[in-house]
C-alpha cells in the first residue's frame, strides 16, 4: 500500500497531527537557512545564498503548525 493511500485512511486527527509536524520540521529548515544567510563572512558569499525572508517564512510554518497539533490534540487524546 503506498503512502499517500495510508495517509488518506487516517483519521481527520491523524491528518491534522502528521500536516503540523511536517510544518514544524520545515520552521526548522527555514531556521537552518536564515542561519545559513546571517553566517555569509563576504558580500560575494550572501548574495550567493540569496535573499528570501526566512525568519516570515519560519514564523508562519512554525504558527500553522502548531494551529494544526492544537486542533488535532483533542481527538488524539482521546485516543
Amino acid at each position: 500500500m503506498d503512502l499517500i493511500a495510508q495517509f488518506e485512511l487516517m483519521s481527520d486527527a491523524a491528518q491534522l497531527a502528521w500536516i503540523g509536524g511536517g510544518l514544524w520540521l520545515l520552521a526548522g529548515v527555514f531556521t537552518l537557512m536564515e542561519r545559513r544567510r546571517a553566517r555569509a563572512r563576504n558580500l560575494a558569499k550572501l548574495e550567493a545564498v540569496g535573499w528570501m525572508p526566512w525568519t516570515t517564512l519560519f514564523v508562519l510554518a512554525a504558527m500553522l503548525g502548531a494551529g494544526c497539533l492544537a486542533m488535532a490534540l483533542p481527538a488524539v487524546m482521546k485516543g
